[in-house]
């Protein structure tokens, strides 16, 4: 980007990335946007932030605006991330659900899931649960998504470098549930990969996934305004079956909207369960 970003433009930018997929940018973030999309800026040749606003508002431009979506999503996660939530997976909610009926399947939504970590470290859940309670939880589906084309990618692979496998996972998890691969990275074992179907969706569109007994919902929530906001939790309450449950981030919470979850403390760590 050869030029500075001037207030007019920033104000451009910000109102179309909260249009196309939510994220609301604070002030005086120039410096963020101008590192991120500076390679996107170099590859079109172009040299202001308004010349690239310019082709994004022009029609057959979706390419673009995925790029551009991409690069201005962070895509921040590690294995077991804040760790409480797994604990209250294995520990409440799969024994819950595992006193139903064996056959009786088990839907995980991991939204916002970036590169996989999230709805992998779920599988590996299950996979321990199924381990200790042989013949419980037998149809356990997880359903993972994400607006980014790119960070699905690396998901639907399950193949991370040495430096991605060391934020979070533990020795023993990785050598039950990882192989070796061919270029020196790891490679997720078939019965945790095949337990994940990963699909693009932006969060502000409508859902078409079928219902879930969980929804995890983290971390991604603080990106959107207060309105937004509301309105995904209102649209995530109607894809949860009766009793199902959301989890969200450990700074996150639920704003008005009592009317919808009840509060499950569950020490540590707070989910809410669907009225």
């Amino acid at each position: 980007m050869k030029a500075d970003i001037t207030p007019q433009e920033y104000e451009a930018f910000k109102s179309f990335l909260q249009d196309a997929c939510g994220i609301l940018l604070g002030e005086n973030k120039q410096y963020l946007v101008k590192s991120r999309l500076r390679r996107i800026l170099e590859e079109n040749d172009l040299s202001t932030l308004g010349e690239l606003l310019g082709l994004l508002n022009k029609s057959g431009r979706g390419r673009l605006r995925e790029v551009v979506i991409d690069a201005m999503t962070t895509n921040e996660t590690l294995w077991f991330r804040d760790n409480h939530p797994f604990r209250i997976l294995q520990e409440k909610l799969l024994p819950e659900f595992a006193a139903r009926s064996p056959a009786t399947p088990l839907r995980v939504w991991s939204a916002a899931c970036s590169t996989g970590q999230e709805p992998y470290s779920v599988g590996m859940i299950v996979d321990e649960f199924r381990r200790q309670k042989p013949g419980k939880l037998l149809n356990v589906k997880v359903t993972a998504t994400d607006i980014s084309k790119s960070v699905l990618e690396v998901a639907r692979r399950g193949e991370y470098e040495m430096i991605a496998i060391g934020r979070g996972l533990s020795p023993e998890r990785q050598r039950h549930y990882f192989t070796p691969s061919a270029n020196g990275g790891w490679q997720i074992k078939p019965e945790i990969k095949s337990m994940v179907e990963f699909k693009e969706l932006n969060l502000l569109e409508r859902y078409i996934l079928g219902k879930f007994d969980i929804v995890m919902c983290r971390n991604v929530l603080i990106y959107f305004s207060a309105h937004l906001k509301k309105d995904i939790l209102t649209r995530i309450h109607a894809t949860l079956n009766p009793g199902g449950y959301l989890i969200l981030g450990a700074s996150e919470s639920l704003n008005g909207l009592s009317d919808l979850y009840e509060m499950v403390q569950c020490h540590p760590g707070i989910i809410y369960r669907k009225k």
